[in-house]
């Protein structure tokens, strides 16, 4: 029988995926304290693997994913509304800041300085444009915009949200990944060790592109104040800037959705904003709003060959490939945790908002931060592809930032505004892993506490023996992607039947007899 999931609801461990996820994560760390090279090598291979394997079948499962969800938001299913509660719980705002913050992650700062940059100096195979030329700017951008936009944000939360949402809040079933497949599974999905199966690798995968952004914030925030103040940029500093993070997004974890989750994410909006108009006013003004409205066109109309471009496959597997496994690895968790905010919203609010709004806002932003760098670039060859080429992502954002006026200050707000970023990501993580080990949406402090200080620990772990042991980590999650891509697939033909039963339950559609 249907019926609502109480808030308060009696959170029981799951220990078989506590010990799968955690043991797992544990003998990984050790191999990496024991033998890097080792780890570093078999992470390559496997990585390669995949991409190998199933990078065909990842660029397909993105591609009918957006188009599914689009499906779904404009017929008139979209008109059923979620988690059974008549009104939303969380305000516009503030659940689309979580949303941005949480989903757009630290990525979203140095990648938005670096991936338009990389793109503009080598040119992408599909345009065919001369590297570092005029010509190769709406590409790199386009290129930029498909990595971070429309599949990206879609494989997110669009069809995976309608299923968890349906079958915890209307069904009653444990808010965890393994009910994606239990319209295939049925009750045998619940229980057992396909379930605990399923739920850690989910857990493994997230905490695998989670721990890779915090110990990068390290290293890269590291670096940013041994440039920007002439301090020392070692282990120690690293190690302190990781604890910091750790008991920032600890606390907003421990305090919940609807305080430290939406207070972090409501001041990171404002200083975007902040710093957006501060570009727009003092920046490469004009270039801005051109480079957008083109780049936003080469994007929609090279759409379908760019999202199923196959001909290069080193330059395919190395960038569309990897972002698409990162993503896919992160999906189930990230509709949970979307899950988990959207109660009260629409199908199509949900859909629209994920899948076109919000990539959208991620296009502007990197043409503000991108867009600005390759401008910047344009007029004195050098300034930001060789501080990128030397020193990589962050020498990037900085040496774009430092070109701007008051360059010393805005350098030290990009910093803040990545470190808040990365702790949204951690705090709601944090909240979602912690969800999957209880199935339940209020689980208890002392696993957030845990899961929290774990993710940072593993990272202050990683980086004590370099960045190697971070990259293994966070390349690790496409290897993860290979199971979590079979997971999601089910999704493109069980969420339309789900949100189509809503839809008549709801009387929005008119049963046929």
């Amino acid at each position: 029988m249907s019926h609502q999931v109480s808030e308060k609801s009696v959170a029981v461990i799951d220990w078989p995926v506590f010990v799968l996820s955690g043991g797992f994560l544990m003998l990984f760390v050790a191999t990496a304290l024991f033998d890097i090279e080792l780890l570093s090598a078999t992470v390559n291979g496997a990585f390669g693997g995949a991409t190998k394997l199933f990078g065909a079948y990842w660029q397909v499962l993105m591609l009918l994913t957006f188009l599914v969800a689009l499906m779904v938001a404009i017929s008139d299913s979209g008109k059923a509304r979620l988690g059974n509660l008549e009104a939303p719980d969380i305000s516009t705002y503030k659940w689309v800041a979580i949303i941005m913050c949480t989903l757009l992650a630290g990525g979203g700062v140095f990648w938005a300085a670096a991936e338009p940059m990389a793109h503009f100096i080598s040119s992408p195979p599909l345009f065919g444009v001369e590297s570092a030329s005029p010509e190769a700017v709406y590409p790199a951008l386009a290129q930029s915009y498909m990595h971070w936009g429309f599949l990206s944000w879609s494989i997110l939360g669009s069809l995976t949200a309608i299923i968890f949402m349906y079958l915890h809040y209307d069904k009653g079933l444990p808010l965890k990944p393994r009910i994606l497949l239990y319209p295939l599974f049925g009750e045998r999905v619940l229980h057992g060790w396909l379930g605990a199966f399923i739920d850690a690798v989910c857990v493994v995968a997230v905490v695998s592109g989670t721990v890779g952004p915090i110990g990068f914030l390290g290293l890269q925030v590291s670096f940013g104040l041994s440039e920007l103040f002439g301090l020392t940029n070692d282990y120690s500093a690293q190690l302190l800037i990781i604890l910091g993070l750790i008991a920032i997004y600890t606390v907003s974890a421990v305090s919940g959705v609807t305080r430290g989750i939406q207070i972090l994410s409501s001041f990171n909006i404002g200083l975007s904003i902040v710093l957006i108009s501060f570009i727009l006013l003092f920046g490469p003004t004009a270039f801005i709003f051109d480079s957008f409205i083109q780049s936003v066109g080469v994007l929609i109309s090279e759409f379908i060959p760019m999202a199923s471009y196959r001909a290069d496959s080193g330059w395919v597997n190395g960038w569309t490939v990897f972002f698409w496994g990162w993503f896919i690895g992160y999906g189930p968790l990230m509709a949970m945790f979307i899950a988990r905010i959207s109660r009260g919203r629409t199908i199509r609010q949900l859909i629209i908002t994920l899948s076109l709004i919000a990539p959208l806002v991620t296009y502007f932003w990197f043409t503000i931060v991108g867009g600005t760098g390759i401008a910047f670039e344009l007029a004195n060859p050098g300034v930001i592809s060789g501080p990128y080429a030397a020193s990589g992502m962050p020498a990037a954002l900085l040496a774009i930032t430092q070109q701007l006026p008051w360059g010393f200050l805005i350098s030290v707000l990009f910093l803040v505004l990545t470190t808040i970023f990365v702790a949204t990501t951690g705090d709601s993580m944090t909240y979602t892993v912690s969800m999957v080990m209880t199935g339940t949406d209020d689980p208890p402090t002392a696993l957030r506490v845990f899961w929290g200080i774990m993710m940072g620990v593993l990272a202050a772990i990683l980086i004590s023996i370099g960045s190697g042991g971070v990259s293994a980590l966070q390349s690790f999650i496409v290897v993860t992607a290979v199971p979590v891509s079979l997971i999601l697939m089910p999704s493109l033909w069980n969420a339309p039947k789900i949100a189509k039963l809503m839809a008549l339950q709801q009387g929005h559609i008119k049963r046929s007899y």
